[in-house]
Parts: C-alpha cells; structure tokens; sequence
C-alpha cells in the first residue's frame, strides 16, 4: 500500500521558514514524482513544486519561484520543500502527491495525473 505522509507544518510569521517533509513508503521510489500542492480556504488546489525522482528535475510555480525549493533523499524515500520568504498568502494546507515518471502533465501540476495523495499539514502565515 502506499502511503504519504506530510509533517513540518506550523506557524510561522511573514518573512519566515518552514521545511515541509514526505515520507514515502510503499514503492520504488526512483520511478516516481512527487509534488506539493497546497490548498487555501475557499480556492482551488494549486502545485507548487514537483521533482523527478529519477534525474532530479525540479519545477516550480511561478508564485514560489526563488523562494521554495524542493529536493529529495531517495535513500530515505523522502522529499523536502524548503519554503523561505513565507508570505501570507502562502496559507493552506499543503499536500504531497505521487505518481508514475514524470511527464508534461505532472511537471505542470495537473492533480488530476497524481495518484496517491498524503493528509496534508497546515501551514500558516502571520503577517
């Protein structure tokens, strides 16, 4: 069964860090992407970052470009986003998603092409 689990989240003031963690279990982790989207009280679910586990290759979406970064430990079947500069607009819940090798679809974070979805952690931001 695979399971995903996130952790990390809290608040934290405008200007601050948070690393959100994805602990993977349940599948070879080299063949799949993981990605992180987040999901704010009344607004749909956006991605945010998703990483090959394979090559490494990382996106991002533009509202985080430069201050989120995504990286995984494949040893330890988990990825990171490293989220500096935290804005409060950065509020939501924040979701880790698998899915097979990365394609077009999932690089431009298209929920619908991940299949096994994490519980989410809460990450908020005070101005």
């Amino acid at each position: 069964e695979v399971q995903l689990v996130e952790s990390g989240g809290g608040l934290v003031q405008a200007g601050g860090s948070l690393r959100l963690s994805c602990a993977a279990s349940g599948f070879t982790f080299d063949d799949y992407a993981i990605g992180w989207f987040r999901q704010a009280p009344g607004k749909e679910r956006e991605g945010v970052s998703c990483i090959s586990s394979s090559d490494g290759s990382t996106y991002y979406a533009d509202s985080v470009k430069g201050r989120f970064t995504i990286s995984s430990d494949n040893a330890k079947n988990t990825v990171y986003l490293q989220m500096n500069s935290l804005k409060p607009e950065d509020t939501a819940v924040y979701y880790c998603a698998a899915t097979g090798p990365i394609t077009i679809a999932t690089m431009t974070f298209r929920a619908g092409e991940y299949d096994y979805w994490g519980q989410g952690t809460q990450v908020t931001v005070s101005s």
